[in-house]
Order: C-alpha cells, then structure tokens, then sequence
C-alpha cells in the first residue's frame, strides 16, 4: 500500500491548563489529555469531566484536536463511570479517544465516538493493526518497542492513522505493562498509579558469598528519555501520521521547550531546510529541561547498557529558580511590571513567565527599568519594568533560567 509523506501531527501532553495553553501556543497540533480517573497517569495533574466543553472549544478555536485518555484496565464497578465520561466527551465535541480496554472500545462505538487504540495494546504488526480497524479504530499508537524497519512494513500493509511516541520517558516493561509497583506497594501501573520504583537506586545482597552491590551507577531499571530529534526525518519519511511527547506529568517548560522544538523541526523538514546543524542545536535544546539522558529507544535495535540512566532524577542542563511574579501587563505597550520576591535579575538572564492562561514565556533579558531609570541589575524587593511581545497576565510566575 502506498503513502505520500506528509507533514506529521504534533501531539503534546497537557495535565492542567498551563499545560495546556503552552502546548497550544507552542505550536501543536493536538494534545492529549486525561480526566479524573480512568487514564495512565492517575497521579498527574488532571482535568475535571464538567470542563471538557470550555477545553473542545479553546482548542476548536485554536484549531488544535482534542484526545481524551481513557486507557487504562476497566473493573466492573466502573462502567457507569465509563459510559458517562464517553457521553461526556462526545457532548463536548472531544475529537478522540485513547483507550485499549474492549469495554471502552464498545463504548465508543454506542456513542459513535472515534477512538485509539493506546500503546498499551502492544500493536507490532500489520494483522493486528488491521483488526483494530475493521473494529472501527481511525488511529492505532505503535508499541514502543516497534523499529523503524517494523513500521515501515506496518505502513506499507494498512492506511489506517499511525501514532507513535517521539520523544519522553520510556519504561522497562513492554509497553509500559509492569507490575513492580503494583508488587512493591499496592499501586498499579496498569491502572495509571505507578510510583516508579524501577528509577532508584538499589541494594543487591548475595546471601551465599555475604556481599552487597548498590545497582546505582548503572540504573538497569531506568531507561533514558526517548529522543528522536537527530533522526526525526526518517520518522517522517516511512509514514507516522502522528508524533507523541510523553509528559502529562513534567512541568510547562518541559511542554513549552520540546513541543516548540519539534514543531520546528517538522516545519523546517517540510521545507527543506532542517540540517544536521540545525538538529545538534535542538537536541541541545531539548537537554536544557527535565530529562535522564537520551536514547534512541528501540528503532535502531534493542537497547543497551549504554541507554539507562545514570543518576535519579534528571540531567537538565538548566533549572528555574523563582523571582516573583507579575503585577500588571500593560497591553498597548506591551510592557510587564515584575515585583522581584526573591533573588536577583542581570541584563543578560533568561527567564520564563508561567501563568494558567499565558503558558510560557521564555525572555532573554536585555535591560529593564527601574524608577524610569534603565538599569543592568535588580535585586529582592524591587520593581521592574520590561517589554515583552508575547501577552503575560498579573499574577504569573517569573522565573530565572539558571545552569546546573
């Protein structure tokens, strides 16, 4: 079956609404979001069912698809909570719906609503892609273990819509299927709970030979990040309809930086324009905000030792560091007043403006105004004022952009 390369759909994650209008004003073309329960991230920051109509129509406004996250196992006792959030989604004008249990797959289909078929089905090859959509599925997220041959040949075998993941955190488990936390603590990963004990650092004690290895240098349980940005154009070329970022759980810089950087790289692709310069540039880029380092995943193979991470937590390059917060945004001249709470601002330092509906900001400081005087430098308890071309409300947060 034949395709025609075209321009890949950006898909950005969105917990709250900072996240939300980030990704939006970042440049993607969808975001994927969950309610309260019922989807794979049950710890993160989620919507409420009854603001699922303001979300469709922000984002129908900004010409954005919205899809609801409904992937996770389904217990009895939950069904007339399923049948209510589908029935909400469809009133609202939801565009998709991720899930993978039957029981919310017969559910889209009573309320004629479109659905996806989540990575957590394990979809790897071209039958079952087929299947899922003679089932009625228009998408089907590719399990994350798929190479780049393997896709190529799913490609060539159905046209129906292939997401797959681009860029985020990975998991040792197929698909993200493990159980070390349900074992460990009572919280199921299958249920959006996990607690990821598969990160820390681990004592290994031979009870036989009486010694101890601390399993912490190397992190066997804690893959890297996916990052695909230095072979982006071949994710392209064999077909991918939809490129994922994972990261319902990170902040809104994190949102604001890798969705800016990915919709870049596409447009400049579509143009003939991305180079391998170019590529280095983002890829440094994309370090400056929360990640474990960065691997390939599995599309040139299966990974090895060198793709775990080599400390807990991240790697960023850069951290923020609170200032303070805006007082008043003046709209005719676009001049924003900050009240310095902490620290100090330098001409020359970056920062990032945070706010529920402004998302992200990000400024490099030239000079700014003091008392109608223009100065270099502010210290805590100050006044500032300075100009910015992208709109910021009172009340958002400033923060200085600092290297680790």
């Amino acid at each position: 079956m034949e395709f025609v390369i075209k321009k890949p759909e950006i898909l950005a994650p969105a917990g709250d609404w900072r996240m939300l209008t980030t990704a939006v004003s970042n440049g993607a073309d969808a975001v994927y979001f969950g309610v309260e329960n019922l989807n794979m991230r049950a710890k993160a920051r989620n919507f409420k069912l009854e603001e699922l109509p303001k979300i469709a129509e922000f984002c129908r406004e900004k010409k954005v698809d919205t899809h609801l996250t409904l992937n996770t196992i389904v217990y009895e006792s939950e069904l007339d909570e399923l049948d209510e959030i589908v029935k909400s989604a469809k009133n609202a004008g939801i565009d998709l719906i991720i899930c993978w249990d039957l029981s919310v797959i017969q559910k889209c289909k009573e309320y004629e609503m479109p659905f996806c078929i989540s990575t957590q089905a394990s979809i790897s090859n071209s039958a079952s892609a087929k299947f899922y959509k003679d089932l009625g599925a228009k998408r089907i997220v590719l399990a994350r273990e798929c190479k780049l041959d393997q896709i190529k040949k799913i490609r060539s075998e159905t046209d129906i819509e292939i997401e797959a993941f681009v860029h985020g955190a990975m998991c040792v488990a197929v698909s993200g299927r493990c159980f070390i936390s349900h074992h460990v603590f009572g919280k199921s990963a299958n249920r959006g709970e996990c607690v990821q004990p598969c990160r820390r650092e681990y004592n290994i004690k031979d009870n036989d030979q009486n010694f101890d290895l601390v399993i912490g240098d190397d992190y066997v349980l804690s893959p890297k990040d996916l990052c695909s940005i230095e072979f982006i154009e071949q994710l392209i070329e064999i077909g991918i309809d939809s490129f994922k970022i994972e990261g319902r759980k990170r902040s809104p810089e994190y949102i604001a930086k890798v969705v800016s950087v990915y919709r870049k790289a596409v447009d400049l692709y579509s143009e003939g324009k991305l180079t391998d310069e170019i590529k280095k540039d983002f890829f440094d880029e994309l370090g400056k905000v929360y990640n474990r380092g960065f691997s390939s995943g599995f599309y040139f193979g299966t990974p090895s030792g060198d793709d775990y991470a080599v400390k807990y937590g991240s790697v960023a390059t850069t951290k923020k560091v609170y200032l303070g917060k805006v007082v008043n945004f003046f709209k005719k001249s676009s001049i924003v007043h900050l009240k310095l709470e902490a620290g100090d601002l330098n001409s020359g330092d970056e920062i990032y403006i945070i706010g529920e509906t402004t998302g992200v900001v990000e400024l490099k400081m030239s000079s700014f105004v003091k008392e109608e005087v223009e100065i270099t430098h502010a210290d805590k308890g100050d006044d500032v004022t300075f100009y910015s071309e992208r709109l910021v409300r009172p009340r958002d947060q400033v923060y200085k952009i600092v290297e680790v």
